[in-house]
């Protein structure tokens, strides 16, 4: 698709940044998007290249040379329509997802792709600014009512969808306001939260109800649940911590990352320290500050302690220091693992691999340091380098080390769900349902901890399969 020779004749040019001095006055986004000249040209660059990897590196199965095309074309408003076809939410995916549609695209061979996520985030932020974007209103309501519980893009998707398809659709969330971890674990930085509240606004229109503060499982009966709805969707996402077990961890400058986040984005939201921060304010103003963990939320910490005025960052990895540059013969068209920088650690960071936390040094109840060991991967498994304890400067130690599975008490103890041998809800790709007769399952708390695109795809399917066990048959895509 795109121009025949565009490939040939353009090399890739993606968005920018603000310069970090600048960005980090604030907690606003900081990429600056292609003008649309420029976007149609990088459009052009979409080969027809016969085989689109890009269909199957994308979860949602975005049709990408499509909607590329169309934008070449200057038919901006048919894109968004091909777009919205396969994703709900493109301006949370045109922001914070990974883009393994990239990795798959054939330019990525000689390290060119093309710049999927940019054309995508722009083709959605313009419906938005041209009023394209509205309510999709059923023509007949099916009688049928369905309650989703959780409101991170798993049970967003899900609702919408279900709601399309003319039901009754109630969504429980836990917290104040919806968005799960799209509201609190990712910082406004990476993507500003009006961008869930014009959703939340669309699909009350739409016919969805939110229901904030409404714990299931605790506040709310989940019996009382299956006894009012026609069906009940678990949509609650993967929130059991992994957690470090060290000496001194105990220790109160020891946090999980996502306390340290969720603060501060209710911060951002204009929330007062004491709804911000109730079990007590946690910042990294003036402090040595060390980030157990090197995946995205430990990125995100980083990022959120340099604007909160962190005397110093330092991420620590346990696994080896990947290649900064992948063996495209042995990984290509999936995803590599190669050595990711971030925004935020652009920002300023000390980061390094092959590290396990052995010891919290601590001092009148307070860490002072965290002592470590090196560590080489040996006889499958991690071995203690001999001689190779070091130890570092602490005042605030964040662990994102992952999470382990969703949480067992209240909800899932309640509901009876029958559990896979990881601790997620056991539940299949085709029907989505669990062990509960008109119980199903979707995004992270049935497959583990994800992506928000997969959470996305999750949630459409799901709702494909409550829809068509409902009625019988289904119009909605999967």
């Amino acid at each position: 698709m795109g121009k025949e020779t565009g490939f040939l004749e353009l090399d890739r040019s993606d968005r920018t940044y603000l310069d970090p001095a600048e960005r980090l006055r604030n907690y606003k986004e900081f990429v600056v998007p292609l003008p649309d000249g420029k976007l149609r040209a990088q459009a052009s660059r979409c080969m027809n290249c016969g085989i689109p990897y890009c269909h199957n590196g994308c979860p949602v199965n975005n049709i990408i040379p499509d909607w590329n095309h169309l934008v070449y074309e200057g038919d901006w408003k048919n894109a968004l329509e091909v777009l919205h076809s396969t994703n709900n939410f493109p301006e949370f995916t045109g922001r914070v997802c990974p883009a393994p549609c990239e990795a798959s695209c054939t330019l990525n061979i000689i390290d060119q792709p093309v710049t999927i996520k940019s054309i995508e985030c722009a083709i959605v932020d313009r419906g938005w600014q041209e009023g394209w974007i509205k309510p999709l209103v059923p023509e007949r309501q099916t009688g049928k009512s369905v309650a989703v519980i959780g409101s991170g893009p798993a049970g967003l998707a899900c609702a919408q969808q279900l709601a399309r398809a003319g039901h009754a659709v109630t969504v429980f969330e836990k917290n104040d306001r919806i968005g799960g971890l799209l509201r609190y674990g990712i910082p406004d930085f990476k993507m500003e939260k009006h961008l869930i509240n014009r959703r939340a606004v669309q699909m009350e229109a739409e016919g969805v109800t939110f229901k904030t503060s409404a714990e299931v499982g605790v506040e709310v009966s989940f019996k009382a649940l299956r006894e009012n709805f026609d069906a009940v969707v678990l949509a609650g996402g993967a929130e059991e911590a992994r957690m470090l077990d060290i000496p001194g961890a105990e220790l109160p400058g020891v946090r999980l990352a996502m306390e340290f986040l969720t603060q501060q984005n209710k911060r951002v939201a204009g929330d007062d320290e004491v709804r911000a921060a109730p079990r007590g304010t946690l910042t990294a103003t003036g402090k040595h500050v060390i980030v157990i963990g090197g995946g995205d939320t430990g990125s995100d910490c980083v990022g959120t302690s340099n604007r909160q005025g962190a005397t110093s960052v330092t991420q620590l990895e346990i696994m080896p220091r990947p290649p900064e540059k992948e063996n495209k013969a042995l990984t290509w068209p999936d995803w590599p693992l190669k050595l990711r920088t971030s925004s935020s650690h652009e920002e300023g960071v000390e980061r390094d691999w092959s590290v396990l936390a052995k010891r919290v040094i601590g001092e009148s109840g307070e860490v002072t340091g965290l002592e470590c060991v090196r560590v080489e991967w040996r006889d499958g498994r991690f071995q203690e380098v001999p001689q190779s304890a070091f130890t570092l400067r602490a005042d605030l130690i964040l662990l994102a080390m992952g999470f382990t599975g969703p949480k067992k008490r209240g909800l899932l103890d309640r509901a009876g769900v029958a559990l896979d041998a990881r601790g997620n809800v056991a539940a299949n790709t085709q029907d989505y349902a669990t062990s509960e007769p008109g119980v199903y399952a979707c995004g992270d708390m049935r497959r583990g901890q994800s992506l928000v695109v997969w959470a996305i795809r999750e949630g459409r399917q799901a709702a494909r399969a409550v829809d068509e066990a409902l009625m019988g048959v289904t119009n909605l895509p999967r």
